[in-house]
């Protein structure tokens, strides 16, 4: 009801008048008996700043009022060290607060922020934190400090050392350097934050527990609970005849998988064939989990509270047990296994002319991994057991070429950004970092895949069904503008309108014209940003990346769960015999919403999650190189100092302005870094060497200094004769 409440009264004051209490209540137009409701939810909202009081004691709209041009609500992101940022909903660039504003704020509070020096939408925009408005409730991890029989809670990643107050059942068994998961609540007690004890995740010194905190803040669990566990105890471990009835078999086809070299769980089989008139008959093949996760059972449920496998530097945390996820669901080779099939036709120019999507039966005829698929296709180095399966690789490969052409030639954006490979030991340990490889074979299937989930959603879309559609909007014109000017400084000229629409073509045209910069990794993650992203909702607006009307997941269901939703949805709509009822379109129409919210959340803290990982192994890896000298490129300009990316390791630190070596200035104006000895200029994309001077794997922080060269050696000595002559 307050909810309903709120934003009532955000409806009634958007015309931007004052109004006192009494106004309020009478204007809304509820009974009498909901006048203490109202005032409480009046009060509630001036507490949070959703509504500003007047001196004269009338209320508006906060972002009516003076105070909301120098003061925002967002959302805290710490830096696990010594800064952080602001996050404001209707603000391009965030809010970057130093250590000493950030008035006991924690990552992931709701707080209020004051602007103290430039200007919003600049990289040069700092506040201060004036209040916490709501403590962020999602698990934290902490480490355990016993002082006299009292349990504390040390933030873990926090270098000003947060302490928290632990409460709830089993802490009299914890010890310190135990790591626990907690959520905070709004209590304070004798000032201290209290915190909610979740569980024991290990001890601080175990093995790989530093990954087991990273899943724990991003609300990823190792193990299933025990419901779950007990419905596995259903699951067959091989497909019975019995299972069989109304699939189309396939088992005589020449079907196969191509994965990495360690993948054990296997969502997606394929097939090709040449028909009599020439068109290519494209098979994909997709694991049928939702035949074995019913809906709403322990399985559904906690598959849809995960959303997602989160891939991590050395272990998987899957979205499905590994009895079905590694089991019976995955496509393993020479065993039956069911599926669901999306046979496309498609002519020499890449059309899609028919398809056809249905439950099936498979055999695959061998587990192919990408490198061995690229020494065919890139080197024509054959593996004796793939050999047979030559004639098809090529075909298949003329195919996605075939598939590429029509997808780009439709205004298929492809940014091609290098992703990072964290090697590790048995342990845990990094041993190097490396850049992921994406040849032939990985970019088949991906092309495969995009025409299969073309299919599946035009299918539904185009019966007027309630479906999960994978949609991505337009690009934002204001930071596509600035990441144009920055281009300029790097003297890429770009002659585009962007008064106009800015299309799938333009995106290609501006890609173009860095495609052979040193800095295009940089440069293509920052064009990047300058779009939305994508996500999952039942309004099928499209893909603008893609360049398609029609699009969804479903060929992921094993890691992914609204590919699993995809597949009930077939199966209901067209698979079961009772066919498409009304009370099944109610049914979706009434639940799909909240899965697209959950799913889209889902997807987001794994990318966080991957993400956190990632920085943490690459400043491990660096505390081994402190003090070497490397390459670099500038990634990112702030007031406070400039990111700079290792180009052949893709990891990045910071040279600071407050600690660095050489005297640095940060020109607002322009954006960019200034050494006032020899006036170079460092902007996005700048080329230089730099030192490791620090780094820190429990603050995921890396710190560089340039390194001095012989132009700064020169302009040195130039002063030194005009300073004795």
């Amino acid at each position: 009801m307050k909810t309903e409440i709120k934003n009532a009264i955000v409806d009634l004051l958007s015309d931007k008048k004052a109004r006192e209490a009494i106004d309020i209540i009478k204007s809304l137009g509820y009974n009498r008996e909901y006048d203490s409701l109202i005032m409480e939810t009046i009060n509630e909202m001036v507490n949070e700043y959703d509504l500003y009081m007047t001196k004269h004691g009338r209320y508006m709209n906060f972002q009516d009022s003076d105070l909301a041009n120098s003061m925002y609500k967002g959302i805290f992101q710490s830096t696990k060290g010594e800064y952080g940022f602001v996050i404001v909903s209707n603000l391009d660039e965030d809010i970057y607060i130093d250590s000493s504003n950030v008035n006991s704020a924690m990552d992931g509070d709701l707080v209020l922020v004051n602007v103290i020096k430039g200007k919003t939408n600049t990289s040069s925009c700092e506040g201060k934190i004036v209040k916490v408005l709501k403590r962020d409730t999602k698990t934290k991890v902490a480490e355990v400090v016993n002082e006299n029989g009292i349990y504390f809670g040390i933030l873990k990643d926090d270098k000003k050392e947060t302490k928290m107050l632990l409460e709830g059942e089993g802490i009299e068994r914890l010890v310190d350097g135990d790591l626990v998961a907690v959520s905070l609540n709004n209590e304070i007690k004798k000032h201290t934050p209290v915190a909610n004890f979740k569980k024991r995740l290990g001890h601080k010194n175990d093995p790989g527990i530093d990954i087991v905190a990273v899943l724990a803040e991003h609300d990823f669990d190792v193990e299933f609970p025990d419901d779950v566990i007990e419905q596995l105890k259903t699951i067959p471990s091989e497909v019975s005849e019995s299972e069989l009835k109304g699939r189309t078999d396939l088992r005589d086809m020449e079907i196969f998988t191509i994965d990495g070299d360690d993948t054990k769980d296997i969502d997606d089989a394929i097939s090709l064939k040449v028909l009599p008139n020439d068109n290519y008959e494209l098979g994909v093949h997709i694991a049928d989990v939702s035949y074995y996760v019913k809906e709403n059972t322990p399985l559904d449920k906690e598959a849809r509270k995960r959303g997602t496998s989160v891939y991590l530097a050395d272990r998987v945390v899957p979205m499905l047990p590994h009895q079905l996820s590694n089991g019976i669901c995955s496509l393993n080779p020479n065993v039956d296994r069911l599926s669901v099939s999306c046979v496309m036709e498609i002519d020499k120019n890449g059309k899609i002319v028919d398809y056809q999507i249905y439950p099936s039966v498979i055999r695959s005829r061998i587990q192919m991994t990408y490198n061995k698929v690229n020494d065919i296709l890139e080197r024509d180095i054959v593996d004796p057991k793939y050999e047979k399966f030559v004639p098809t690789l090529k075909k298949m490969q003329e195919l996605a070429n075939i598939l590429r052409k029509r997808k780009i030639n439709q205004g298929y954006i492809d940014f091609d950004v290098d992703e990072a490979k964290i090697v590790v030991d048995s342990e845990g340990k990094v041993l190097d970092i490396v850049k992921r490889y994406r040849g032939v074979g990985e970019k088949l299937i991906e092309d495969f895949m995009i025409a299969a989930n073309e299919c599946v959603a035009s299918y539904i879309d185009n019966m007027d069904l309630p479906g999960i559609y994978r949609v991505h909007g337009e690009v934002n014109v204001d930071r596509l503008r600035k990441f144009i000017n920055q281009l300029g400084l790097l003297g890429i000229k770009i002659n585009e309108n962007l008064n106009g629409n800015v299309n799938q073509k333009m995106i290609q045209r501006i890609l173009k014209e860095f495609s052979d910069n040193e800095a295009f990794q940089i440069l293509a993650t920052l064009m990047l940003s300058c779009m939305d992203k994508a996500k999952y909702q039942t309004n099928n607006i499209g893909h603008f990346a893609l360049a398609l009307r029609n699009y969804t997941h479903f060929t992921s269901p094993i890691r992914r769960y609204p590919d699993t939703m995809t597949h009930r949805l077939l199966r209901n709509y067209f698979f079961l015999e009772d066919g498409i009822t009304d009370e099944k379109i109610r049914h979706f129409e009434s639940i799909l919403d909240d899965i697209c919210l959950t799913a889209s959340e889902r997807e987001r803290a794994s990318i966080d999650c991957e993400r956190e990982v990632d920085k943490m192994k690459m400043a491990e890896y660096m505390e081994s190189h402190i003090g070497e000298v490397y390459e670099g490129i500038v990634s990112g300009i702030t007031s406070f100092g400039m990111f700079v990316m290792l180009p052949d390791k893709l990891i990045e630190g910071m040279v600071r302005l407050d600690t660095s070596n050489l005297r640095l200035i940060y020109d607002a104006t322009t954006e960019t870094i200034i050494e006032s000895k020899t006036h170079q200029v460092y902007s996005i994309g700048t080329k230089l060497k730099i030192k490791v001077i620090n780094a820190s794997k429990d603050l995921r922080q890396i710190d560089f200094e340039i390194e001095k060269g012989d132009e700064y050696e020169n302009s040195e000595k130039t002063k030194t004769k005009k300073k004795y002559s």
